[in-house]
């Protein structure tokens, strides 16, 4: 890349960045999580036409990405660089950042079930420490390392081959945290522990799941973790 692609590179990032409608939606979208075109539209007060021009706008300088879940298309921050610069700039700029309100109710926004697989807040941090501990790795379909199946068999967590129509673990986006929470074969087989363990209960009249004090104290001894 020479000068001249460098410097139009730049002005047409800043050159998008620079709306006032554009801006916000970046400050939005800087917890991390990930939401709907409708969502952020309401957000920053505009027509759902003009936020879609405007996400579109931002794709294109790749500042966002699209993540498509069931019918539903959300959008995310591109990437940590991404974050990185805007969070520089918002310092220059000396303001805090908004923040978009969940109506989704607290207890199911704490521990529920997705189809047979966990959620919500403790779903979600839990898939960030198994990323952290290098349990799992990989973008879309993850990939268990040794320590990570022997660390999971140990709590009696089936690690075998997923059936060939299921995909064995991948991210599932999280729709009141809005980040991923662990899905496919792997995720059920961890909440199917937990229960049998007794570190989670089920309600019989609700998605809702509840995590037991001895659920607590096992997240934190086996895998770190404080919820």
């Amino acid at each position: 890349m020479n000068d001249i692609d460098i410097e139009d590179r730049l002005a047409a990032l800043t050159a998008a960045i620079a709306d006032r409608t554009r801006a916000r939606m970046l400050c939005l979208l800087m917890d991390g999580r990930a939401y709907t075109a409708t969502e952020l539209s309401a957000a920053v007060e505009v027509a759902a036409s003009t936020a879609s021009a405007h996400l579109a706008r931002l794709q294109e300088q790749r500042l966002i990405a699209c993540v498509k879940q069931g019918r539903y298309r959300y959008f995310r921050l591109a990437g940590q660089p991404v974050a990185t610069a805007l969070e520089g700039l918002m310092a220059l700029a000396g303001v805090e950042r908004p923040r978009v309100k969940r109506s989704t109710p607290t207890a199911l926004q704490y521990a529920r079930t997705c189809y047979d697989h966990m959620a919500g807040e403790v779903a979600v941090k839990l898939h960030g420490r198994l990323h952290a501990l290098g349990w799992l790795a990989g973008d879309e379909d993850y990939r268990l390392s040794p320590a990570g199946a022997a660390a999971l068999a140990q709590l009696g967590v089936d690690c075998s081959p997923a059936p060939s129509r299921r995909r064995f673990a991948c991210g599932c986006l999280d729709w009141s945290e809005r980040r991923a929470h662990l899905g496919g074969a792997l995720g059920a087989a961890m909440l199917n522990a937990f229960i049998e363990r007794g570190w989670i209960r089920r309600r019989l009249d609700s998605r809702e799941l509840q995590l037991t004090a001895a659920g607590k104290n096992a997240l934190k001894a086996h895998f770190d973790l404080t919820v």
